[in-house]
């Protein structure tokens, strides 16, 4: 019998979706914190074998990480690391704390193993996540942090690059890598700078500002990388990749949630929202196919979407992406899932 599976989710499962990731959250930042818990989560994730990546002259110490969106204000990344994640992408962080939309904003689809939110970045804002992050920096640490970038809902998309850039400024020393989120579909307008009117300006901006603080700090300038919407046609893909590879962008991620509902059955299809878990998987791996055979693999690919097993896993490596991301999976299969997948790999 699986525990998480069989007893603890059933429980969960009749609270709010949120509440229950709230109170998750708090358990799992006291438990890191202290020396049982430490010693208790290691127990939970068992035997990690310790699998390298080298990528973006970055040792990752296996291929999972954690998607953005799971520890929004940089409060449990240490204790997934613990759970065996190689890299926890924290945030989307943005300028000012920003409350999100309305509660309540997640729901979830058990017969589809999905979810939908229409969170808003909601965060803690980057003056207080930044400095949890440069406590992190101070401690030596095996796993990596990367940082999602965002903006402010109320910021125009015109002057999005500002926001974008400041946030960049306030985690740039304790960031392994910083991700572009311009596909969120419930911040209004995002996903239009993803657009070729909008997209090369942004992306020829925040790479003057990663040059100028490599400059400014001594330091080898952060790998960027653009997280991509799903939904996108192959022609907008195509305008995505080349203004990446003309503006000294390092990878993609391929990808945020979706607004399709095609083959949905749970009654909460019908709420507005990006959808993530396992029906994302089969566009994802398109998608990964699609932009690795287009750049011949010289653009490095982190995989995101309904990823859930090991044999998942395998797919996306074999699809062509160099690493792969959870997020609902841990939702509905618990604190062992990274352990075990990494352990059948």
């Amino acid at each position: 019998m699986e525990v998480y599976q069989d007893l603890v989710f059933p429980l969960l499962s009749h609270i709010d979706a949120e509440t229950t990731h709230d109170r998750i959250i708090r358990l799992l930042e006291l438990t890191q914190n202290a020396s049982w818990g430490q010693r208790l989560l290691r127990q939970v994730a068992g035997n990690l074998p310790y699998r390298p990546v080298q990528l973006f002259g970055i040792t990752f110490p296996n291929e999972i990480g954690v998607a953005a969106g799971f520890d929004k204000d940089v409060r449990v990344a240490f204790g997934l690391s613990q759970l065996g994640f190689g890299h926890i992408e924290v945030g989307t962080l943005t300028p000012k704390p920003q409350a999100g939309n309305r509660r309540p904003r997640i729901f979830r689809l058990q017969t589809d193993k999905a979810l939908i939110n229409r969170m808003g970045f909601p965060n803690c804002g980057v003056f207080v996540a930044g400095k949890r992050l440069k406590q992190i920096s101070t401690v030596e640490r095996k796993y990596v942090i990367g940082v999602s970038l965002g903006k402010q809902k109320e910021t125009p998309i015109e002057a999005a690059a500002n926001d974008y850039c400041q946030v960049m400024e306030e985690v740039y020393l304790a960031a392994d890598y910083l991700a572009i989120n311009v596909s969120s579909p419930n911040t209004p307008g995002l996903r239009t700078l993803q657009s070729e009117k909008y997209l090369e300006q942004l992306l020829l901006q925040l790479s003057e500002k990663n040059k100028e603080l490599a400059l400014r700090h001594a330091q080898v300038a952060r790998p960027m990388l653009i997280k991509m919407a799903p939904d996108l046609s192959w022609s907008e893909v195509d305008t995505i990749l080349a203004a990446a590879t003309e503006k000294d962008i390092n990878g993609i991620i391929a990808t945020n949630t979706s607004l399709n509902r095609k083959g949905l059955s749970h009654a909460n299809k019908a709420e507005k929202g990006g959808l993530s878990g396992t029906p994302l998987f089969e566009r994802s791996l398109e998608m990964i196919s699609y932009i690795t055979g287009q750049l011949s693999g010289n653009l490095p690919v982190i995989g995101v979407g309904g990823v859930s097993s090991a044999n998942d896993v395998t797919e996306m490596l074999a699809a062509g992406a160099s690493l792969v991301q959870i997020y609902t999976s841990l939702i509905y299969q618990g604190p062992r899932l990274a352990g075990r997948i990494l352990r059948a790999l």
